[in-house]
């Protein structure tokens, strides 16, 4: 079966459910209780901690364990407003409802002024007006993602970043779909420390990402659900959302070592496959072969975003005069899974807000589809998907007509 709905989740590496049962087995003790087994469960758990900000090129104490990708950034922007009289979050349309309806929560209860951003055709925000809402809010907290969960449109996190420093805001950076797929360091810098079982390096030996603040969820690249992070640069302060004594203070409760166990595994077997940039070349490649395959056969369909980069894995195509929700059942009893856009929103009949927000036409928007694949997807699987899709196309089509 086809399984291009990556984006949404993925499946576990072995190594991550090994690492899993392990921590289950053998660290199932409190990591905060004193003895010799629970500071067995602490030792594991900061070395888990040490393997993942490697993956982020940070030093361990710079990240902190939440429950999944939408606690982090709730985590980032409530704790930011928080903890200091910044007033202003500046974002855009375009991110996940994690962001989206957070902003919109905290405008209605008069907990933050909303500056949203203008977007320019085809998914990107235009930087011309962030220098703008910069100006006007010069010490806002600015939420901007890496990588757009529904198209792969790559925003200019470095960009936004340089403007956000020059202005004295705070940028938070979603970067979900981007960890584990795409390196965060520049190529010159890539070469971070790595993991160890002995004291890490000096922190300035890291570069760091492009954020001051930075969210990633491990089930994005094959490691388990029920886990999150939150990048953090040093001396920026954070209100918990959570009270509580773990994790320095920032979040409470107690941690979920198999989740951070199984998740250290998933980002050394990423690190360890970003090496290669051949790799992530051949699986774009794939991609563009099966959005060649569609468009060459339904001359009608069209790729949201292409105008702009993406990320490798994924494709948004619209299909006029379709509703995605019925060819995604279509597609499904023949076998491959795709999304209509984000999971959490993709039982909807409503288009996505995140291309009625690009700019693209409602007859489009209700007829798109969002296929990701994973750095496990094989060309078998790419060629039996666009049959799928395109016999699925026609067939809806052709009932149209009936």
């Amino acid at each position: 079966m086809p399984y291009l709905d990556n984006n949404a989740t993925t499946r576990p590496i072995p190594e991550a459910i090994d690492a899993a049962v392990r921590a289950l087995s053998d660290h199932w003790h409190n990591p905060s209780s004193v003895h010799r087994g629970g500071q067995a469960a602490r030792h594991a758990l900061e070395l888990a901690r040490t393997d993942l900000a490697a993956l982020a090129g940070v030093p361990p104490r710079q990240l902190t364990f939440t429950g999944s990708g939408t606690e982090s950034i709730d985590l980032a922007i409530r704790g930011v407003l928080g903890a200091s009289d910044r007033t202003t979050l500046i974002t855009s349309r375009l991110e996940h409802a994690a962001v989206r309806d957070l902003a919109d929560h905290l405008e209605s209860a008069g907990q933050a002024n909303v500056r949203w951003l203008n977007i320019l055709e085809g998914g990107l925000i235009d930087l011309e007006d962030l220098d703008r809402a910069l100006t006007e809010h010069p010490r806002a907290l600015v939420s901007v993602q890496w990588a757009n969960n529904e198209t792969g449109v790559i925003q200019p996190a470095r960009e936004i970043h340089a403007r956000c420093q020059d202005a004295g805001a705070v940028y938070h950076c979603d970067a979900v779909q981007w960890i584990g797929k795409l390196p965060v360091l520049e190529p010159s810098l890539q070469r971070a420390p790595r993991a160890s079982e002995g004291n890490p390096p000096s922190s300035h030996l890291y570069p760091g990402p492009p954020a001051d603040l930075l969210t990633l969820s491990p089930h994005k690249f094959h490691g388990p659900k029920g886990i999150g992070a939150l990048i953090t640069r040093p001396g920026l302060r954070l209100r918990p959302t959570l009270q509580g004594a773990q994790e320095l203070g920032r979040r409470g409760g107690t941690e979920n070592v198999p989740g951070a166990l199984a998740a250290a595994a998933a980002a050394k077997a990423a690190a360890a496959w970003l090496a290669d940039d051949s790799a992530r070349a051949t699986l774009g490649e794939m991609r563009d072969r099966f959005e060649r395959s569609i468009l060459d056969t339904i001359p009608s369909a069209s790729i949201n975003g292409a105008q702009h980069e993406r990320l490798w894995n994924t494709t948004n195509i619209a299909f006029p005069r379709l509703e995605a929700e019925a060819l995604l059942l279509t597609m499904s009893e023949r076998g491959l899974a795709a999304s209509a856009g984000a999971a959490c929103s993709s039982g909807s009949l409503d288009p996505s807000p995140v291309l009625l927000a690009m700019g693209i036409p409602p007859e489009r928007a209700h007829g798109s589809v969002r296929f990701s694949l994973s750095r496990f997807t094989t060309d078998t699987e790419i060629d039996a998907a666009a049959e799928i899709v395109i016999e699925s196309v026609r067939r809806l089509s052709s009932a149209m007509l009936a």
